[in-house]
């Protein structure tokens, strides 16, 4: 081996790096074409991922909103459920009471000797009106009003009364009401 060989020669060296030079523009010019091909489909593929979550963010959303709608239908649904339990079971309660409400009420008109003994019955009713009040229970509006077959029945017809025609001029048995819920008609005579 001489010299020479290991000398390169300073042409041989400049058609070397030109070469590869041409190949690196080559590759250079090339590479904006791929890597906006590749910025393209990885627009592409973003976009539709960003459609997808999209989607299912709003299927997420319907979703809560139609189960927040069912959770506070049923909440409205048993708070009047509640309610209407409560009131039945009023009602149940003073429709058992009246009876004795009616047979105290006559006990009151009887007459009796013993003046402490009356005032202490008139008390106990005055109590037993104040608890009446308080369960919101009224009595049905009867002698003088005009006939209504939801509030009243009638059981008597009379003519020659003082009062109105299809108007109530006697009662028999007291009408209750608990709220607007009727507990017991009020039996009435009605004038012809």
């Amino acid at each position: 081996m001489d010299i020479s060989d290991k000398i390169n020669d300073p042409a041989e060296e400049l058609e070397n790096e030109t070469a590869e030079a041409a190949e690196d523009v080559s590759e250079d010019i090339e590479t904006p074409d791929a890597d906006e091909d590749d910025a393209v489909s990885e627009y592409n593929d973003t976009a539709s991922q960003y459609a997808e979550l999209e989607e299912a963010l709003h299927e997420a959303n319907d979703k809560y909103i139609r189960l927040f709608a069912e959770y506070d239908n049923f909440r409205k649904r048993t708070a009047k459920e509640k309610t209407g339990i409560y009131q039945d079971a009023s009602v149940q309660c003073i429709d058992k009471l009246l009876p004795v409400i009616d047979s105290f009420e006559r006990s009151l008109e009887a007459d009796c000797s013993d003046e402490n003994f009356k005032n202490g019955m008139q008390m106990i009713w005055t109590q037993m009106q104040d608890f009446l009040s308080k369960m919101n229970v009224k009595e049905v509006e009867a002698l003088g009003a005009e006939f209504d077959p939801n509030i009243h029945n009638a059981i008597q017809q009379l003519d020659g009364t003082d009062y109105a025609s299809n108007h109530v001029c006697q009662v028999f048995q007291k009408g209750y009401m608990v709220g607007d819920k009727l507990v017991r008609p009020a039996m009435v005579a009605v004038a012809v």
